[in-house]
């Protein structure tokens, strides 16, 4: 099936600050498979082609030719969005949600946590009374007694995560989704005052080689947006605490034409390193909770007046605003506190988007950022910022996109989009990336390795 038009795609390019007229280079095909009753399927077809577009506008300055034709497939698109579910290594497949990670019945509605990592399983035993070795049932009993947000507050107090689960109206009269509202899309600003654009040249199929880009970001939005980088030439460097853990199997999906590595941003040699690195990179991307990063001096001026011309792209979960602004957040969190989980749920419980859009769809717009970015320093110079938040794609998702629902006619394979090949860790199953133009690369140049093992330094 083919589309002659999108209108999120128009939005999301409006908001990069594309040339409008280049939407005339993007053409629509394939049937996807994401159903809601939400526009997931546009959100998803629309961020993917602005990435595409970026890229495709970035190789054309890079060669000196006109900008490539884009083609967006909604089947290539639906398995990207569920690339998190359906990668493998050696035929096993990941734990996409720990069991503590649920929907939980509260004495006056529902709650929703995130439990994945260890320590914030901790943080939530320990913020409902509950031993180290409690199961299920057991804090299916201690939410069950109390109110939805008596949950919500003394999880988070705890520094654990759990969000009650509101309506869409609800939300609306909360102060953090009141200033979620008010917000746009995304932000592009300039930073820097220096005018000398960096002169790096790069072939229509990589239009970010020569580029090296130091990557602070976790799950899942944030490395999207840097596994797009590498796809398109980019030296990506994965920077993550040395005392923090991560999940392989979320590293084997987002990890793939990237290296990994581990610094102790505390010391004196970690910082040491950190710094040296920062000397020659041109792109940092960060994905930590506001504020958690400031005393590493963070903060998009602090490094760019460290590093000229440099372009950032921050990104966090409930945005730097409201009373929520500090708070960590996740997809699945967002999804419950704005009202998305009780419009996808039924009168008996709240429901789920169909794959982690928001933060599928929040990646593919900070890569788009990026890219758009690069793109006018290679006329103007001066470094760059590029803002996020998963709250204001799911605002755009509820409130600004067309509201037709999903429903594909026809069974999904995603067999056509995915690949094989050797790894580090057995044999990797990935899909195909899904952001393609006229000239553009089919796949990544290398496997994910095993997570945070890799030298910290550039290639």
């Amino acid at each position: 099936m083919a589309h002659s038009s999108s209108s999120g795609t128009a939005q999301a390019w409006s908001a990069l600050g594309g040339d409008p007229a280049l939407l005339e280079r993007v053409s629509y095909e394939g049937t996807g498979a994401l159903p809601s009753r939400l526009p997931v399927m546009e959100l998803a077809r629309s961020t993917v082609a602005v990435c595409s577009l970026a890229a495709a506008e970035l190789a054309a300055r890079r060669t000196g030719g006109p900008v490539p034709a884009v083609r967006v497939d909604d089947g290539a698109v639906t398995a990207a969005f569920l690339g998190d579910r359906l990668v493998r290594v050696d035929g096993v497949a990941p734990t996409t949600f720990a069991p503590l990670s649920r929907f939980w019945r509260a004495a006056d509605g529902w709650v929703r946590t995130h439990a994945n990592y260890p320590h914030h399983r901790t943080r939530l035993l320990d913020a409902l009374g509950l031993p180290a070795e409690a199961d299920a049932d057991a804090v299916a009993i201690a939410v069950g007694q109390l109110p939805a947000q008596t949950v919500e507050e003394r999880v988070y107090a705890a520094g654990g995560l759990a969000v009650a689960v509101r309506s869409e109206q609800e939300w609306a009269a909360h102060p953090q989704g009141a200033a979620a509202a008010g917000h746009p899309l995304l932000v592009m600003e300039r930073i820097g005052d220096e005018q000398a654009p960096r002169a790096v040249g790069g072939p229509a199929a990589r239009p970010c080689a020569g580029l090296r880009v130091l990557d602070l970001t976790r799950v899942l939005a944030g490395p999207v947006a840097t596994r797009t980088l590498a796809l398109l030439g980019a030296d990506v460097l994965r920077v993550d605490p040395s005392g923090l853990p991560e999940s392989q199997e979320a590293h084997n999906d987002t990890g793939v034409g990237k290296r990994s590595a581990r610094l102790d941003l505390g010391s004196a040699a970690g910082r040491a390193v950190f710094e040296e690195l920062l000397a020659s990179a041109d792109v940092v991307a960060t994905g930590y909770r506001p504020g958690s990063m400031d005393r590493f001096g963070l903060s998009p001026e602090e490094l760019a007046a460290r590093r000229p011309g440099l372009v950032v792209a921050r990104l966090s979960a409930w945005g730097r605003y409201g009373p929520w602004a500090r708070r960590r957040g996740f997809d699945s969190l967002m999804q419950a506190a704005s009202g998305i989980a009780v419009i996808e749920g039924d009168q008996d419980r709240p429901g789920a988007l169909p794959a982690q859009a928001l933060d599928h769809g929040t990646g593919y717009l900070m890569a788009a950022g990026v890219l758009r970015a690069l793109t006018e320093q290679h006329e103007r110079g001066g470094a760059r910022l590029v803002e996020l938040a998963l709250s204001q794609t799911g605002a755009w998702l509820v409130h600004r996109l067309v509201r037709t629902p999903d429903r594909p006619s026809d069974p999904y394979d995603a067999s056509r989009w995915l690949t094989e090949k050797d790894s580090p860790m057995g044999r990797l199953r990935h899909v195909l990336p899904a952001v393609s133009y006229a000239g553009g690369p089919a796949d990544w140049d290398r496997p994910p390795g095993i997570w945070g093992t890799d030298a910290p330094e550039w290639r």
